[in-house]
């Protein structure tokens, strides 16, 4: 890990998430460069390995085998990952052109972005077929297919090279399994499929296909795709369920842009994996090495991943560069459908079972690399230490986000023991989600909160903190009006200062305008690590408090829960299969990133009181209202909405910091059955970028999640009731069997 007290002077930015790249952040994360800032750019948060690839489409292995999780990797190595897609690079600026978001700087850079394998000229391929490249879009829309069990499923394979027979016999092998007759249909350009390869190798090949029956047409290429068809070159047309092209690698077209040296579209690198540009190297299937030109195959990718990570620390350092020289030629081991495997190499040929079984120990070794990382090691105190510091340090690191916030049982006592002063413009201060202020035009509400970092990608941060921050403005119904800005910088040079407080307050900047709202200041300063807030104000003709829930209204929560854990899970590095947690905290943040003005224009109109689900979680936040409204409230565990993943971490004992306090300030006035599950311990999970919690009419309460589903949040539900008898408390019952 980087040392905190060292500032960063330097951006290395690894642009794709290929096996080079993933293969250099794994080294990088054993030995970081001090100084440096590592960022890794990637459209999604997990990457397939191309040699398991047949093994999935066969049905011989599950997604999350063949697939390197990026979200565990970037912790793992102390970077940044930027889940957005390049499409450029300015050299004269030095920044990387993205799809989603403004451009990123770079002091050093290196691609690895791979290749396509479609066919854009062709009318129709863009509509109704699949690449084979890039695999994660392939590999989903094929277990789409697979689901739709068809009983005679019509496959077409367009390009007969090695990966198009792997992939053809292991769609036949997978629906054959499944119960059905597949049609499988291979077409190549070429006059005689696997010409290249030496005859022994072909006749194996051939004689797999013929097994299963997989129909071989040469000397033809496609016309066009329709729905349902491929119409080849020679006017025939070819009835398909499923159409796939591997027809050979295709650069990625945006790198023409670059001015880079190519060959054939792919970027020229030389043996020292540099482009002609300094600042940028090339490795894996987009590069194309110009003192040894190799086909595209994984082998060369992973072997060069040493070579690239010395001479970026090279680089950065002023030291002298490595040669690259990769083998003449490799072991090629070929699937063939069922579990056995061709090898191929210096033109001599064997097949089996046992292959398979070579091949499946070397794939499966290569992906232990990213499945076991070392643990994060749980804070010791040091000896010798006051009696108590071990306890007060507890057993799991610090979270982020609202994760980091005081209990709630110390801020209330505190809270108490403060100066009023009376003044007749401050209608209501300290108890509830922000202060109203009486204006000549109506009120005014105020309030403030800040995040410790809990995301390396500071543009998320901001936009993230900003919707946050805003969330009690929203829940009193009120519209955000001007913003102050509290950032706290990790130590940076002032270069890296100038770009991270861009991306931070760009963000946030762009989240307070479509609010309504302006970025009228604020203060910095540096400290240990990234933190980030806002104190904004808002207006309204009259704001909605916790208090006024009425008995018998019906409890609406307009987000699903969980972040906490998930957040908590993901700086732990922690694995939840068959899920992947870098998908899992991709939907997090894709909840997160939902503001809720529409969802409190919707309520706010209805509501007799409402609040956010925050840092003390949904039971927290639920007291909290009821007990401004002197109501209890029934809670219906099985209707609580959570977040994809969350109930299988908690499950596995993963939680937010805060989680325990939040359980202990309400012991004894919470109760009922599922309160110790782990769909339980959700109510206590503190939440960043909560939803809303509305008690409104029961009458009111099906055509306000109607309207909230109509808008985007299909996460709202009803939760429970508001009682007006007895104690003031949660009790989980079951929902009734109407609502």
């Amino acid at each position: 890990m980087q040392d905190p007290n060292l500032p960063l002077i330097r951006d290395l930015v690894l642009i794709g998430g290929g096996h080079t790249h993933a293969l250099v952040a794994r080294m990088w994360a054993m030995k970081p460069l001090a100084g440096v800032r590592l960022t890794l750019i990637n459209p999604d948060p997990v990457a397939p390995y191309t040699g398991m690839l047949p093994g999935l489409i066969a049905g011989h292995y599950q997604r999350a085998d063949i697939m390197i999780d990026l979200v565990r990797l970037a912790r793992f190595a102390g970077a940044r990952l930027i889940l957005d897609r390049a499409i450029g690079i300015d050299r004269d600026a030095q920044t990387v052109i993205l799809q989603g978001r403004a451009p990123l700087p770079y002091d050093l850079a290196s691609l690895d972005i791979g290749i396509t394998s479609d066919l854009p000229d062709l009318a129709g391929f863009a509509d109704f077929t699949r690449s084979a490249k890039p695999l994660g879009d392939y590999a989903r829309a094929w277990e789409a297919f697979v689901a739709m069990a068809l009983p005679h499923p019509r496959v077409v394979v367009i390009g007969g090279g090695i990966g198009g027979v792997e992939l053809a016999l292991a769609s036949a092998h997978r629906l054959r399994a499944m119960g059905a007759k597949p049609q499988v249909t291979l077409v190549d350009r070429g006059a005689q499929l696997l010409g290249q390869m030496q005859p022994a190798s072909r006749a194996g090949l051939m004689a797999a296909l013929r097994a299963y029956e997989v129909e071989v047409l040469s000397n033809l290429s496609p016309l066009r795709a329709e729905a349902g068809a491929v119409v080849l070159s020679d006017g025939r047309c070819l009835a398909s369920d499923f159409t796939l092209t591997v027809a050979g690698a295709r650069p990625q077209d945006w790198v023409q842009t670059t001015g880079l040296a190519l060959t054939d579209g792919f970027v020229a690198v030389d043996a020292q994996l540099r482009t002609c540009d300094p600042l940028i190297f090339a490795a894996g299937d987009c590069a194309h090495l110009t003192h040894a030109p190799r086909p595209k195959a994984g082998v060369y990718a992973v072997r060069a991943a040493p070579v690239l990570l010395a001479n970026l620390r090279a680089t950065l350092t002023g030291q002298g560069l490595q040669r690259f020289q990769p083998q003449r030629d490799y072991l090629k081991l070929i699937s063939l459908g069922d579990r056995a495997a061709l090898a191929d190499k210096w033109g001599l040929r064997s097949g089996g079972a046992w292959l398979w079984r070579m091949k499946d120990r070397i794939d499966r070794r290569f992906m232990a690399k990213f499945a076991d990382y070392p643990a994060m090691p749980a804070p010791k105190p040091p000896e010798p230490a006051v009696l108590g510091l071990a306890e007060a340090l507890g057993d799991k690191p610090l979270c982020g986000g609202c994760g980091a916030k005081v209990g709630s049982q110390g801020l209330t006592a505190m809270m108490q023991t403060l100066p009023r002063p009376q003044r007749l413009e401050v209608l209501t201060g300290a108890g509830d989600d922000a202060a109203i202020l009486r204006t000549d035009h109506g009120v005014q509400v105020m309030t403030t909160d800040h995040l410790r970092t809990f995301t390396c990608d500071p543009r998320l941060m901001g936009e993230l903190t900003a919707i946050h921050a805003m969330g009690d403005i929203w829940a009193m119904g009120a519209t955000p009006q001007v913003a102050l800005a509290q950032v706290i910088l990790p130590r940076l040079s002032p270069t890296l200062q100038a770009r991270t407080l861009a991306e931070v307050m760009g963000a946030a900047a762009e989240v307070f305008a479509k609010a309504g709202a302006d970025v009228v200041g604020g203060h910095t300063s540096q400290g240990a690590e990234l933190t980030l807030g806002f104190t904004v104000t808002g207006l309204a003709q009259q704001a909605l408090t916790k208090a006024g829930a009425k008995g018998g209204d019906a409890l609406i929560l307009t987000k699903p829960l969980g972040s906490g854990t998930i957040l908590a899970a993901e700086m732990a590095m922690a694995q939840v299969p068959p899920l992947m947690l870098g998908e899992v905290v991709t939907a997090c943040f894709a909840q997160m990133r939902r503001p809720l003005a529409q969802a409190s224009e919707i309520l706010a109109s209805q509501a007799h009181a409402m609040t956010d689900v925050t840092g003390f979680g949904l039971a927290g936040h639920l007291m909290e209202m009821m007990e401004a409204s002197g109501m209890g409230a029934q809670l219906w565990l099985d209707q609580v909405p959570l977040m994809v993943g969350a109930e299988a971490l908690a499950a596995l004992g993963e939680h937010s910091s805060l989680a325990p306090a939040n359980r202990a300030a309400l012991l004894g006035r919470i109760r009922g059955e599922g309160l110790t599950s782990p769909r339980g311990a959700l109510l206590f999970d503190p939440q960043t970028c909560g939803g809303l919690l509305a008690s409104v009419p029961w009458d009111h309460a099906k055509s306000l999640i109607a309207q909230l589903h109509a808008q985007g949040d299909t996460g709202a539900a009803v939760i429970g009731r508001v009682t007006d008898a007895g104690p003031v408390e949660i009790l989980l019952a079951p929902s009734p069997s109407a609502l």
